[in-house]
């Protein structure tokens, strides 16, 4: 998966109530407007303003505290290709695989707000266009990374009909 787009630089501990406040909890059945309100908490106008190939760029442990994983899902739901991220809460980390939006562990002190970046994933790459810096970091492994490409892990079910991981 390649992408590029714009930098949303974040700093640490953006909590899964940063990314999906809990007082539109009663929107959770209804993504697309929830996904309005996405990161509204720590930026009141992402989501009015993020475009489609963004990515959201953060310090430590981005998605502690509670386990929503309609937290990802609108994330990715108003376009952004990956959260960069100094390291990640486990279970946003996994719920972020299942709903296909890459998680990129990777420092991320020397990208600044609104650089362009440019996203190889398989290849393990990030480039920042606006300062000529190159990052590298480990890809997913081979079964991530066949769900990420399939779209989360339903769609990879429903591709797949049922759960195969090996080459198909």
């Amino acid at each position: 998966m390649k992408s590029s787009g714009k930098a949303w630089k974040f700093g640490d501990g953006i909590s899964t109530d940063h990314i999906a406040p809990g007082r539109y909890f009663h929107l959770r059945s209804d993504l697309p407007e929830l996904a309005q309100h996405v990161l509204e908490d720590a930026r009141p106008e992402f989501a009015s303003r993020v475009q489609p190939g963004d990515f959201v760029v953060a310090g430590r442990n981005f998605g502690q505290g509670s386990s929503r994983e309609h937290a990802p899902a609108i994330i990715k739901l108003v376009g952004v290709s990956a959260v960069i991220a100094k390291s990640f809460a486990r279970i946003f980390f996994r719920n972020s695989i299942n709903v296909g939006l890459p998680p990129i562990v990777l420092d991320t002190d020397e990208i600044d707000e609104g650089d362009e970046l440019e996203l190889d994933l398989a290849a393990g790459k990030l480039v920042d266009k606006t300062n000529g810096k190159e990052f590298a970091f480990s890809p997913p492994p081979p079964v991530m990374s066949v769900i990420l490409n399939d779209g989360g892990l339903v769609e990879h079910i429903k591709k797949h009909k049922g759960f195969a991981l090996g080459d198909s």
